[in-house]
């Protein structure tokens, strides 16, 4: 059994006393000695030498009514204990010096005595764990009990200790992911472990994201998703700013991030703020990052790491507070091989970095996104929107089946249910509807066969197009297809080998992926170029 071990101050005024009527009053140091059931080992006693006199004395009474229990008096120099920066660096050296031996020792701080400013450095001391112990709570006894040592409680900040604030949590962490998800129960477990992350990350941690994945997967809906979380948990208190990258072009592109002063440029009559400015303590979610140029990759970069910029005409600098989001649907590690992207950037913005998978990847999630989608239109026409029985399963049969493509994602998901809901007479989607809406699916995805037989005849050299039999030449423009879809080699290598790569131990896609197309003198990167 470990021996306990208290540790405090000594009380200047409840501890005081020096007659026998002492032994009347509740005095905390001398009290949490005498409780029956307890044995304090040792008593740690922090005092100033002023207090030398009533030190003595307390080791007295303790040694009188608990014998077995060690009072070590430590010496701390403290000229004014409501200084916070003077009791901390005294508390923060003791904590330092103390040699503490939590295998064999439990350690109990007692907050009762000292300052109130004493009473948070010894929170902040175990808190942080330079104190590998919990806190003691001590009071005195009810006027019935007059005489006895009063009561004292123990406080663990160890708050999964607690079943009723692990359930808080609990809730707590359960509403951040709903918040991220729309409240939409989504059935993807690698998805659903992603937003886990995110959740995650979101509340702890400041550092920018950079979220990857094809057009109409969701990167600006969840970016927009994280900015609530963490408004909600006051983390910010500035605006969401978004701006799709591919649209800034030429000199206006550092104009438009970063601003400019009055006359920097023909038609700058005046001055600008700029979209980072505009961010301040807020969230700046910059979409398709790798479309901006190179020098406003290097303004940026400066921006990120240091908060601080230049105007564009300006020879001062101006600051802003801002948390990054950027999103790309490219490769941007190909994107640096080809010097399009600077590799300092990317270093800086590849923290936390999630690939979030296509819609024909998530087809589990299909029907109760359909759900959520029904009920945004419901609200939108201002009237309940439903399938009749058959138009659903029918609608749904198709949707997570093989021959839906969903090259748009979710873009082409929430076009297809807004066309139903709208078309829907009283309010019903039938089974004419679904078999139409097909059919306009079907014929926006099909492409044109010879562009697709170009586009791979171009890929391949002389050769080994020359060589292929038609199954192979269906097969691998197949297979071109998916990567060209693709954000990565490891997405394209999940999509393809989902079923045999849940046989295998370890399943490397993209090496798999890698080697299907060397045997075709093909390569990501010239896919992807």
């Amino acid at each position: 059994m470990k021996k306990i071990i208290v540790i405090g101050f000594l009380g200047t005024q409840l501890d005081a006393g020096i007659s026998s009527a002492r032994w009347e009053r509740w005095r905390p140091t001398v009290d949490i000695t005498r409780h029956d059931e307890l044995l304090i080992s040792r008593l740690v006693l922090l005092y100033d030498r002023n207090y030398q006199k009533l030190l003595t004395l307390i080791q007295a009474d303790i040694a009188a009514v608990s014998p077995e229990t060690e009072v070590i008096p430590y010496q701390v120099c403290i000229k004014d204990p409501w200084d916070f920066g003077e009791v901390y660096a005294a508390l923060f050296d003791f904590a330092h010096s103390y040699p503490f031996a939590p295998e064999q020792e439990d350690y109990w701080i007692h907050l009762t005595t000292g300052t109130h400013v004493a009473q948070i450095c010894w929170f902040l001391m175990v808190e942080t764990r330079y104190i590998p112990g919990i806190l003691l709570q001590t009071a005195p006894p009810s006027r019935a009990n007059t005489g006895k040592p009063g009561k004292y409680t123990l406080i663990d900040l160890d708050l999964s200790q607690y079943d009723s604030i692990a359930q808080r949590f609990a809730h707590a962490h359960d509403d951040a992911i709903s918040l991220l998800k729309s409240g939409i129960s989504t059935r993807n477990s690698a998805f659903n472990q992603l937003i886990n992350e995110v959740e995650q990350v979101a509340v702890r941690s400041k550092a920018p994201m950079l979220l990857m994945g094809a057009t109409g997967v969701g990167k600006s809906f969840l970016a927009k998703r994280v900015y609530e979380l963490k408004k909600a948990r006051h983390q910010i208190t500035g605006a969401f700013v978004e701006i799709n990258c591919a649209t800034l072009r030429g000199d206006g592109a550092a104009s438009t991030l970063f601003g400019h002063v009055k006359g920097a440029f023909t038609g700058a009559i005046n001055a600008r703020a700029g979209l980072l400015r505009c961010a301040e303590n807020g969230v700046l979610f910059l979409d398709e990052i790798g479309e901006l140029g190179l020098d406003e990759q290097a303004m940026l970069l400066k921006a990120v790491e240091e908060k601080t910029f230049y105007p564009v005409g300006s020879d001062q600098e101006v600051s802003s507070n801002f948390q990054l989001i950027a999103g790309t649907h490219h490769d941007l590690r190909l994107e640096v091989e080809n010097g399009q992207f600077r590799e300092d950037l990317l270093a800086r913005i590849n923290l936390w970095t999630y690939h979030l998978p296509g819609l024909a990847q998530r087809r589990e999630d299909i029907e109760p996104n359909v759900d959520y989608l029904l009920t945004q239109q419901a609200i939108e026409l201002g009237h309940n929107i439903s399938f009749n029985k058959e138009a659903r399963q029918h609608y749904l049969d198709y949707a997570t089946s093989p021959k839906a493509h969903w090259r748009g994602n979710f873009r082409d998901l929430v076009a297809s249910i807004t066309r139903l809901a709208t078309l829907a007479e009283g309010g019903r989607i039938s089974v004419s509807q679904v078999n139409h809406e097909i059919e306009r699916l079907a014929s926006t995805w099909q492409r044109p066969p010879t562009t697709q037989a170009n586009a791979q005849d171009n890929l391949l050299t002389p050769e080994h197009s020359a060589e292929l039999d038609l199954f192979d030449r269906l097969q691998l423009h197949a297979v071109i297809r998916v990567c060209q879809e693709c954000s990565s080699l490891s997405e394209a290598g999940r999509t393809l080998f989902a079923i045999s790569r849940t046989q295998r131990s370890v399943a490397n896609d993209a090496d798999r992926l890698r080697k299907y197309l060397a045997k075709f003198g093909l390569t990501w990167i010239k896919i992807k170029s």
